[in-house]
C-alpha cells in the first residue's frame, strides 16, 4: 500500500528502526573476542559511544579507549576482530520497517535518514539497497554532532530546505524523539513496524 505524505519529510533512525538489535548470539561474539564478562565488557562499550558516534574517536580509538577501561591489552589482530563483530550485529534488517520505506517511496512521500553513527557506517548506509528511498542521508560522525543536539536537526531541516512544521521524525529513543519535537517537528518513538505504519497512514490522512 503507497503512504503519501506531500508536504512533509520523514527522517528516519538507522539502529533499532531500520535495523534490528544485535542478537544475543552477536552480543556474545563481541563479549567472546573482548575476552571479558559481560557485565564489566557493556558499561565500557557504551561509556565512548558517544565520542566515536561526534566523530571525536576513531574506531581504533575507541576499541583503544574501551579497553583501557577494562584494563586489557588487545593485538591489533584482537580489535580488528572486535570492530567486525560489533559492525556485523548492526546490520541485520527489519523487513516490516523496509516495507514502510519501500510503501513511502512509492507514494512519493520525501524521505531522509539521521543516525548517530561512526565515519566507518557512511559508505555501507549509502550503498545499502535501502538508499535508493533516501534523498539524503546524515551521519552524526560526519556532523560532529549527535542527536539529540538541536543543531543536528536544524542542519537536517537547512539541507531539506523544508521548516519543522514539515519534518516528521521516527527514532527508537524517547530522548531523539523529543529533542526533534521541541523544535517543532512531528515525532513517533519506533516500538514496531506495525505501529510505524499506523503512525504514517493516520498522518497521510
Amino acid at each position: 500500500m503507497n503512504i503519501s505524505i506531500p508536504g512533509r519529510v520523514v527522517v528516519f533512525d538507522y539502529g533499532e528502526v531500520i535495523s534490528r538489535p544485535p542478537s544475543e548470539a552477536d552480543r556474545a561474539t563481541i563479549v567472546a573476542a573482548a575476552g571479558v564478562d559481560a557485565d564489566v565488557f557493556w558499561p565500557a562499550y557504551w561509556a565512548h559511544r558517544n565520542d566515536l558516534d561526534q566523530g571525536l574517536a576513531l574506531v581504533d580509538d575507541y576499541w583503544s579507549r574501551v579497553a583501557f577501561d577494562l584494563g586489557v591489552t588487545w593485538t591489533p589482530a584482537q580489535r580488528q576482530q572486535l570492530w567486525v563483530s560489533d559492525f556485523r550485529g548492526w546490520f541485520s534488517s527489519d523487513a516490516g520497517t523496509i516495507e514502510v520505506l519501500a510503501d513511502l517511496h512509492a507514494g512519493n512521500t520525501r524521505l531522509a535518514l539521521l543516525s548517530n553513527a561512526g565515519f566507518d557506517f557512511g559508505d555501507p548506509l549509502r550503498h545499502a539497497p535501502f538508499a535508493a528511498y533516501f534523498e539524503e542521508i546524515f551521519i552524526s560522525a560526519e556532523l560532529g554532532i549527535i542527536k539529540p543536539d538541536a543543531a543536528i536537526f536544524r542542519h537536517v531541516a537547512d539541507v531539506l530546505g523544508i521548516g519543522f512544521d514539515a519534518f516528521v521524525f521516527v527514532d527508537n529513543k524517547q530522548e531523539n524523539v523529543d529533542g526533534a519535537i521541541v523544535l517543532g517537528a512531528t515525532g513517533h518513538l519506533f516500538t514496531g513496524a506495525a505501529g510505524l505504519r499506523d503512525f504514517l497512514v493516520d498522518l497521510a490522512g
